[in-house]
């Protein structure tokens, strides 16, 4: 794997058989986004500024559960990647917590708010007279 040459806040990798690291996705957490590295002789990375964040949720399987594991899906207002999935990590709920707290942050910074992230008037089905 590449040397993460950035200072981040949480790192974890995707668990596989036993909650275990086995895996070549690594997901990364610093101030300003979020970062999901896959492969292994050819490393892609996708990022997500986290202000785009718009709405997240938990998914907790039986076999993930098991092991402390759990799948965080997000919604983002990012056009290559609107629904980000961190699979099977540790301490899902200690991680969302986290992500919450720094999109917050990077929110107040940028002076957006969730209201800003919806598109505006013209995106409505609605009858105006």
């Amino acid at each position: 794997m590449a040397k993460i040459d950035f200072d981040y806040i949480w790192t974890d990798k995707k668990r596989t058989i036993f909650g275990l690291p086995i895996s070549f996705t690594r997901y990364i957490l610093t101030e300003k986004k979020l970062i999901t590295q896959t492969g292994f002789l050819s490393i892609t990375e996708d990022e997500v500024e986290l202000y785009r964040v718009s709405d997240k949720s938990l998914q907790l399987p039986l076999g993930q559960r098991m092991f402390g594991c759990g799948t965080v899906i997000i919604n983002c207002r990012d056009t290559d990647t609107p629904i980000k999935e961190i699979k099977s990590i540790k301490e899902p709920r200690k991680f969302m917590a986290l992500l919450e707290e720094n999109v917050d942050i990077q929110r107040d910074k940028y002076r957006v708010r969730g209201r800003d992230m919806i598109g505006g008037y013209d995106d409505c089905d609605c009858d105006s007279e």
